[in-house]
């Protein structure tokens, strides 16, 4: 049986699994593995290896670091490797459209939306902050847009109420894995026709920033609860109290309502509760301020000792 031949390109832990299934699969042959340079990560800097480095050295594969995948050298790797097809899964990095006809088979991407949704650097996060409540997986061919290419195959993954983006990112991981593999076959095999997106009903999903954090305690409190479940475990959703930054965590309350101004903070036989956009309520149950360790909410109360009508957000 001859081996499809693929080189591997990805960075983060979200790509490692669908690695390793490859590497169970006899008819697949892991030419070669392209990874983002070694970076200072953390609090002490301290330089560390990617996560899908560390599955790659792990399984004693071939691995390449170029700092930029456009460069000659970069580009004579790939063509040396001759691979039938380059899976790339979250490598982050542009592949210039040159590269692109090397493999027969084409750069195959494992897109963690249903696409023409969310397309861009952060789908799971924004489909979570959005209140979906299914999202899902695409295999796509790549070309030269960004995740605008002929997509392969799709499978749908509901989103639990309460679940986390690193959560969702797991699962998506897990069940794509597979999703991948069979990709690659059916377009080996001929079984599989790319179709075209509908541009038209493309939504974008950018790279997140710090401000996306910040909470309008004008926005309904099932709103606020979405973007701190998808904004985990950053940027994190957060407010002003007292010209402090306060990190908070919590959920909507069912069933109650409040006449105070959105972000006022109430103090509740339950815990410690904000008001959100009309009249909806927000129960706290963490909250962090900048630069000291997380305490609880009631614990935050006690210490803060608050003033009746007392708000989050600025002045």
């Amino acid at each position: 049986m001859k081996r499809l031949r693929i080189v591997f390109c990805g960075t983060p832990q979200f790509a490692v699994p669908p690695l390793k299934h490859l590497l169970e699969q006899a008819d697949f042959e892991i030419e070669g593995v392209f990874t983002q340079p070694d970076r200072p990560r953390g609090r002490g800097q301290e330089v560390s290896f990617s996560a899908v480095k560390e599955a790659a050295l792990a399984a004693n594969l071939p691995l390449f670091q170029p700092a930029k995948i456009r460069t000659p050298e970069a580009e004579e790797q790939l063509r040396s490797l001759a691979p039938d097809a380059v899976v790339i899964i979250a490598y982050g990095q542009i592949v210039p459209a040159r590269l692109l006809t090397i493999p027969r088979l084409g750069w195959i991407n494992l897109h963690a939306s249903l696409l023409p949704k969310y397309r861009g650097a952060a789908p799971i996060h924004w489909a979570i902050a959005n209140g979906e409540s299914v999202t899902g997986n695409t295999t796509m061919r790549i070309d030269a847009g960004m995740d605008t290419g002929e997509m392969l195959l799709q499978q749908e993954l509901a989103i639990g109420p309460e679940e986390t983006a690193p959560e969702v990112a797991a699962r998506l991981s897990q069940a794509g894995a597979a999703l991948m593999a069979e990709s690659l076959r059916g377009l080996n095999e001929g079984t599989i026709t790319p179709r075209k997106q509908d541009h038209e009903a493309a939504s974008l999903a950018p790279m997140l920033k710090r401000e996306d954090g910040e909470i309008d305690w004008r926005r309904r409190a099932q709103e606020i609860y979405n973007r701190m479940r998808g904004f985990t475990p950053w940027p994190g959703a957060y407010t002003e109290f007292r010209r402090q930054t306060c990190h908070l965590q919590g959920r909507p309350v069912e069933g109650e309502t409040s006449s105070e101004a959105p972000g006022t903070l109430l103090m509740h036989k339950e815990g410690l509760r904000a008001v959100c956009g009309a009249a909806t309520i927000l129960e706290l149950n963490h909250v962090k301020v900048e630069g000291r360790k997380q305490i609880s909410a009631m614990e935050f109360a006690r210490g803060a000792r608050l003033h009746i009508g007392e708000r989050f957000g600025k002045p």
